[in-house]
Order: structure tokens, then C-alpha cells, then sequence
């Protein structure tokens, strides 16, 4: 019965962070209509490796925190100056992907599955959500950090990663729905990434 809840606690967190029209969903979308389902696939497979192995990370990170809190101090003001490059980054420096990626050029699936996997291993936000997730619902006595947990979770987070990008491939028509996707996420990823650094901050600030 625990292995059931952890899956679907993994399955329906990774859902909710990536439920939203995201690089990697629309990528694979792109890819579905100009080279086929069949080789968009490999682009997921690619990407949900990479999100299975960031979940693996900041869970067991996240149990070394949950039993050493002094660390916890020091790294808020770590993650506040992380928060706050990837928002310059997003807001500055990242391409705009409002604009629509070459994906004319059919290339071959193990490229599709190295791009795939290089896409989702660059974007670390898993690592910090999986990460405040997991020691926040601990708190709550909603989560531990035991074998059993952890392995259900990532296994779960996988699992929502790949459901989540095959509805795009599936469902989604970019070119029918230009207008309303004209939209660069990176400004949306900016300002979530704010919030969090604004939140971090006055934490840090509580405690001098």
C-alpha cells in the first residue's frame, strides 16, 4: 500500500510541474508533427532518463538534509544565489522559445534521444522542486525518506514525466493553436524562480 501512495505522490508531483506548455513538452510536440509520433518517442525516452535520474538525486539529497537541518541554514543562502542566476539567466540570457525550434531536419533517434536527455539534464529545476517537495511533506509526517519511498517516487515522477509529453505528442497541434502559445516560457520560468528567491530571502532574513 506505501509503494501506491509514493507512485502516485511521484506521478501526480511531477504532473502538476509539467503540465504546463514547457520546452520539453513543446519540443516533443514539434517533433511528433514534423518527424512522426514513432521518433518523438525517442526524444521523450531521452528526457524522461534525465528527469528520472534528477529525481533519484534530490530525494537522496533531500534525506541527508532531512537529517542534518543545521545544513539547511547555510544552504538557503546557497539556493537563494542559485534562484537568483537562474532568473537572470531566464529572463536575460535564455533563447526565446516563443520561437519555433528547427525541427524540419529529421535526425536520427539516437540523436533525438541524446537531445532529448541533454534538454531535460540542463533544466535543474526538478532537483529543487523534488527537493523542498519532499523535506516540506516530511515535515507533515506525508513522506519519508525510507528505500521504499524513494524508489516508488522516482519511478512515479518518471512515469508523469513520459504521460505528461505523450498527451503533447498525442493531443497537442502547435500550428492550430499559434496564437495562444505564442507565449516565451522562460519569462515564466523567471518569474517562478523570483517568487521562490523573494520567499528565500525573507527566510534568511527571519533568521538573522
Amino acid at each position: 500500500m506505501d509503494f501506491i501512495y509514493y507512485l502516485f505522490f511521484g506521478l501526480f508531483g511531477t504532473i502538476i510541474s509539467t503540465s504546463l506548455p514547457g520546452l520539453l513538452n513543446m519540443y516533443a510536440a514539434k517533433i511528433s508533427m514534423s518527424q512522426g509520433k514513432y521518433n518523438a518517442y525517442f526524444f521523450v525516452a531521452g528526457a524522461t532518463l534525465a528527469i528520472l535520474i534528477q529525481t533519484l538525486i534530490a530525494l537522496v539529497f533531500a534525506r541527508f538534509l532531512d537529517e542534518n537541518p543545521e545544513i539547511i541554514t547555510v544552504l538557503q543562502k546557497v539556493v537563494l544565489g542559485v534562484f537568483i542566476s537562474i532568473t537572470i539567466f531566464f529572463f536575460f540570457i535564455a533563447k526565446d522559445t516563443s520561437k519555433k525550434p528547427e525541427t524540419g531536419e529529421v535526425k536520427s533517434k539516437a540523436k533525438l534521444f541524446i537531445k532529448g536527455f541533454f534538454l531535460s539534464a540542463v533544466n535543474l529545476l526538478p532537483i529543487p522542486y523534488w527537493v523542498y517537495i519532499s523535506i516540506t511533506f516530511a515535515s507533515f509526517k506525508w513522506f519519508s525518506f525510507s528505500h521504499l519511498s524513494v524508489f516508488a517516487t522516482v519511478i512515479g515522477s518518471t512515469i508523469g514525466a513520459f504521460v505528461v509529453m505523450l498527451i503533447y505528442i498525442w493531443f497537442f497541434r502547435p500550428k492550430g493553436n499559434q496564437r495562444k502559445m505564442n507565449l516565451n516560457m522562460n519569462y515564466l520560468i523567471g518569474t517562478v524562480t523570483a517568487i521562490v528567491s523573494i520567499f528565500t530571502l525573507i527566510k534568511i532574513i527571519r533568521t538573522i
